[in-house]
């Protein structure tokens, strides 16, 4: 607030970043409420007339515009005198666009923004990413460090619950551990609000059928359909594709259905059925669709109509809520055995980042986390709050792997409907990228863990350059795999996506 009131005294443009469209609501608050009608936002959930109107009054250096507000697209608005650039929860993985191009990464790209019209940017998060810690030690960024909440709140206090355990001694109602049911019902005796994270929407994301072990698939990708208990709905998250919810076994007409695993809607009905007494609400893109569905979640949950709020990951970011002393994280395995070099560190943020929300006043908060590994590195770092040792490990492990900070990675792409095609353009242009950059440069191809999205085959190739190679003549040799590649006749109707830093 201070950077930014001495940047209004000399006339000049601040433009504060945040990950999630969610964040805007608590923080256009508490921006308008101290600098008024100086504050403008831009996202994606405004109409195209009310863009045009803030990027007019950007390009005109207007009173109205002097602070903007937005997601990772306000970046490029057309700015004239910007001063001061706020990234806030620099960590984020959703500050990277994948698709539609341009790839960028909104905090990188602040950067390079900051340097055009040195400007000053300042990178804010509780959990910092490994690349940006490992930059501000080689004295590339400057680095404070906060170690007190702020008003001398304490930290949350993380407990790990074994749900293994727990099963065997069948002190588990539903989802729900015997542990975390009494924490929830102690807070709510005294009139305090509870927040469970699952980091899953839809009520299951499989329907089996218990006779044949048949589940329902999308025709045009390769996963399952998730089921929508509350539409009644069978759904693909990647392509949209939905069916009415099968009575019978699609393949040998049983009527024996059985889910397998757990969304956000089951939690939320479970509880309805725990508490039934108690106001319970879930936050995740089903429930957020409308422009205004953020805001009136938030500011109910904020004047405490509801009880319980049940979320995704929307939940974690920086959410301000004063009434909140304990978080449940509903299971951790599913975020730590993902098949990505990220896993780990970005579970480690996630949990932090989400028991960062409660005791958020006098009261110390609570957080529980369900597990059926409690002994597992992260979820012991997390819990005692070891963040140096995570990052130490961790960058030990990258540095042996080649993966950033200490080499860039660039993933290639190739998307055709012909699955023959596919497979032998993404061989060629491998052999042809080893060839060119040498054979430790190039990984794959390898197929993507979903290997059909809108009926189209994904193969992907990764190269991996070491920073002490000269970036511009690795783009030229790129550059001249892919002009041969597409003078090929048979690939020519191969798409290529090329993402430079494809984290």
């Amino acid at each position: 607030m201070q950077l930014i009131e001495e940047m209004l005294e000399s006339g000049d443009q601040t433009l504060y970043l945040l990950p999630e469209i969610a964040l805007t609501t608590q923080l256009i608050t508490r921006l308008q409420t101290y600098f008024g009608e100086r504050v403008a936002i831009f996202h994606s959930k405004y109409s195209v007339n009310e863009r045009v109107e803030v990027w007019n009054n950007v390009l005109k250096k207007l009173d109205n515009a002097q602070i903007i507000i937005g997601a990772r697209s306000a970046l490029l608005l057309p700015f004239r005198d910007l001063k001061f650039i706020v990234v806030d929860e620099e960590h984020e993985s959703s500050f990277k666009q994948y698709d539609p191009a341009p790839r960028y990464h909104a905090r990188d790209a602040a950067i390079v923004l900051g340097a055009m019209f040195k400007a000053k940017v300042l990178l804010g998060s509780a959990t910092p990413s490994i690349e940006t810690v490992y930059n501000a030690q080689q004295g590339k960024y400057g680095y404070v460090s906060l170690k007190q909440r702020h008003g001398g709140i304490l930290m949350p206090d993380i407990n790990l619950v074994d749900i293994k355990e727990k099963s065997k001694k069948r002190e588990m109602t539903g989802h729900f551990s015997d542990t975390l049911i009494r924490a929830i019902t102690d807070a709510l005796a005294l009139g305090e609000q509870v927040i469970l994270f699952q980091n899953r929407r839809g009520f299951s994301p499989i329907l089996e059928c218990t006779t044949c072990g048949h589940a329902p698939q999308c025709p045009n990708c390769d996963v399952s359909l998730t089921y929508h208990k509350y539409r009644s709905q069978l759904r693909c998250h990647y392509c949209g594709y939905n069916i009415a919810l099968q009575q019978k076994c699609m393949a040998c007409g049983s009527a024996e259905l059985t889910t397998k695993g757990f969304g956000t809607e089951q939690i939320e009905l479970e509880l309805k059925e725990l508490y039934p007494d108690k106001s319970i609400a879930r936050m995740d893109s089903d429930t957020t669709r409308g422009k205004y569905g953020f805001e009136k979640l938030i500011t109910a949950f904020e004047q405490e109509q509801i009880d319980i709020l049940v979320g995704t990951q929307m939940l974690t970011k920086g959410l301000d809520f004063r009434n909140v002393t304990l978080v449940g994280i509903m299971n951790a395995d599913s975020m730590l055995n993902f098949p990505d070099f990220r896993a780990h560190e970005r579970s480690y943020q996630l949990i932090a980042q989400v028991s960062g929300r409660a005791g958020r006043t006098e009261k110390q908060g609570k957080v529980l986390v369900q597990t059926y590994n409690p002994y597992h590195q992260i979820l012991q770092q997390v819990s005692a709050n070891k963040f140096e040792e995570m990052y130490k490990e961790q960058l030990e492990e990258r540095r042996n792997f080649k993966y950033p900070p200490f080499h860039r990675l660039i993933r290639i792409t190739l998307k055709h409907r012909d699955y023959q095609k596919i497979e032998e353009a993404s061989i060629w242009i491998a052999k042809a990228l080893r060839q060119t950059l040498g054979p430790d440069a190039v990984l794959g191809p390898e197929t993507p863990s979903v290997a059909r999205i809108r009926n189209q085959y994904r193969r992907n190739v990764l190269i991996k350059i070491s920073r002490r190679q000269k970036l511009l003549e690795t783009k030229k040799a790129i550059k001249r795999v892919v002009t041969s590649f597409n003078a090929i006749a048979p690939y020519r109707s191969v798409r290529l996506v090329i993402d430079v830093d494809c984290y």
